[in-house]
């Protein structure tokens, strides 16, 4: 038997600002991985959650969890989404503004779902003494614990996530990796994550997946992709908090934090406004020497 929980082969017509794009995706994951999907904008990466979630059909094709259905144009099968097991997060984290928080987490708990384990999520994310408040009372950081918390209020066979940390600054952001990882080890679902950001891929994924122009161009570890000398890291991030910044032979030397770790840049002087100690940054990463330069890591 096999071990892929999912397993896709679709094909639909991506309508894009240059006019219609075939998108032909074709992939399998196995239970347990956490799938980082990158690429440029209009790629198709958010279509395909949407694909996945049953929120989109595509044109063909088939998709299925754990071999179960949940589409195949040839037989006229699609399950609805409320029947998949699926939890989904998007960035605009989609709450009821008329709820309170717990409110917004039972109605996502199933018929006769055990109410525990919405108070255990609500202390887990820390998020108890907040229970009674409305989404516009929370800050972005607390809204969007909300929208993970009751994403994985039903405990989820596959999680979606749709650039769910880029509004964040790098603390918050790397607060809600942290959440993540922890309930991934303890519920053991499968994630699918859109994300530009190199260092949240290298931190959470086991996979990661490029789309260009619909179509699967690399799939592999974040070690095999981003080796590859065929890769093409121009559309990747790098987001951190700069720790100090001096000038040293034509170029700044930059000590930033970066995903919980001290790692040091070479960037071009005229970055040097944006390189203030204490300023959180998002730079483009690119695997150039030229550009920007990993040139240590501790």
């Amino acid at each position: 038997m096999s071990d892929n929980l999912l397993d896709i082969n679709i094909r639909h017509s991506l309508q894009t600002a240059n006019g219609i794009l075939p998108m032909e995706v074709s992939f399998s994951l196995s239970k347990g991985n956490i799938l980082a999907l990158t690429g440029p904008s209009g790629a198709g990466k958010t279509t395909l959650l949407r694909q996945i979630a049953g929120l989109v059909n595509p044109q063909s094709g088939k998709i299925s969890l754990d071999q179960q259905l949940w589409l195949d144009t040839s037989q006229d099968i699609q399950i609805p989404t409320r029947k998949r097991n699926i939890g989904f997060v998007f960035q605009d984290y989609a709450l009821f503004p008329h709820m309170t928080v717990k409110e917004n987490l039972l109605f996502a708990l199933e018929t006769k779902g055990d109410e525990k384990v919405v108070d255990e999520l609500l202390d887990a994310m820390g998020l108890t003494q907040l229970h009674g408040r409305k989404p516009h009372q929370l800050s972005g950081g607390q809204q969007q614990r909300v929208a993970l918390a009751r994403a994985l209020v039903r405990k989820p066979d596959l999680l979606l996530l749709d650039e769910p940390f880029a509004a964040l600054d790098h603390s918050m952001r790397y607060q809600l990796q942290n959440l993540l990882l922890k309930f991934h080890r303890l519920y053991h679902f499968t994630v699918i994550i859109v994300t530009h950001d190199i260092g949240e891929i290298f931190r959470l994924a086991d996979r990661v997946m490029i789309m260009n122009h619909g179509k699967v161009t690399q799939l592999g570890s974040p070690a095999e992709v981003y080796t590859s000398e065929t890769d093409n890291a121009d559309d990747l991030t790098l987001s951190g908090e700069v720790l100090s910044c001096q000038k040293l032979h034509g170029h700044l030397l930059v000590s930033a934090l970066i995903e919980n770790k001290v790692r040091q840049l070479t960037l071009p002087l005229d970055m040097e406004p944006q390189m203030l100690p204490g300023n959180n940054f998002t730079l483009p990463y690119s695997l150039d020497p030229n550009r920007i330069r990993l040139v240590n890591n501790r």
